[in-house]
């Protein structure tokens, strides 16, 4: 696995295959064990609602100090909450792609 930064695409991230997730994670959420906690917390909650989101949606959450609290099961409840809002949902519908008829090509 090459970590240079060099150019050309890297092997270690994933570039298909459903929606991504960023976090953002500062030092007000704890130390770091803490910080990595959630981070994994947070990475399980989503990947049980990604069912309620496009594939080629980019999703970036920031946790607060709060979210050192509940476990994953209720961050995914707090995930699935935020993203049946209704301004997230018109704006995850608003994002896909048409589907447009095929175009017929006549000789």
């Amino acid at each position: 696995m090459d970590l240079s930064g060099g150019p050309g695409p890297r092997d270690d991230v994933a570039t298909s295959g459903g929606p991504r997730l960023g976090l953002i994670v500062s030092k007000a959420v704890g130390n770091a064990v803490t910080r990595h906690r959630v981070a994994r917390r947070l990475r399980a909650a989503f990947r049980e609602v990604t069912v309620l989101i496009p594939a080629e949606t980019l999703v970036v959450v920031r946790a607060r100090p709060s979210a050192d609290g509940p476990n994953s099961v209720t961050l995914a409840g707090q995930l699935r909450s935020a993203l049946e809002h209704r301004r997230v949902r018109a704006l995850l519908t608003e994002s896909q792609p048409v589907a447009r008829p095929a175009e017929t090509v006549v000789p």
